[in-house]
């Protein structure tokens, strides 16, 4: 194992948030798309009726199937928002855009307060979304953390426990090197 690996493994976690895409309107709204690309799909390329006043190919109605039928529910199903404060860092992932973790070291962070907000009002909806008090990271729920940093940047992260992921970062920001295992 590699001393970053080492160093990594032992350090202390202070806080740790998975969160997905479980809202039932979500699951509502995607069962009603593949029901309806199920039907589209059974009408014409298994009975030969061709489905709607303008049908699509058989190849693009495949396609398409493919796509909102397949593709779609299994991004949601696998979307997923991960935040974790470390003893010197702030790493957050929305996962599947994010391959690697975005990391926040302490010193670029300038403050940091829970707050309500309006994903659809402030942020226009869910995910990875920019709005008037910058960028957003959120996968449910009107609870976060907004951060300012020394970039001039703004970032809220999302959580169902956005006080202790704000206790989380100003305990990080507190510690000087010290290790929390002592």
């Amino acid at each position: 194992m590699s001393w970053a690996k080492s160093y990594m493994a032992n350090e202390q976690i202070l806080f740790e948030e998975k969160q997905y895409f479980r809202q039932f309107w979500v699951w509502l709204l995607l069962g009603a798309i593949i029901l309806l690309f199920l039907w589209a799909f059974v009408q014409q390329i298994i009975l030969g009726v061709p489905w709607g006043n303008n049908p699509a190919s058989d190849g693009m109605l495949l396609v398409l199937g493919i796509i909102f039928g397949l593709a779609l529910p299994l991004f949601i199903l696998t979307s997923h928002l991960s935040v974790v404060v470390r003893q010197d860092i702030l790493l957050v992932r929305f996962f599947p855009i994010h391959l690697k973790q975005r990391a926040f070291a302490k010193d670029s962070i300038i403050s940091h307060r829970a707050i309500s907000y309006s994903p659809l009002r402030d942020f226009g909806g869910w995910g990875i979304r920019y709005g008037s008090m910058g960028k957003a990271y959120n996968v449910s729920g009107n609870r976060g953390v907004l951060l300012k940093l020394k970039d001039g940047n703004s970032l809220l992260i999302g959580s169902q426990r956005a006080e202790e992921l704000d206790a989380a970062i100003a305990l990080m920001i507190s510690l000087d090197g010290v290790n929390v295992h002592q």
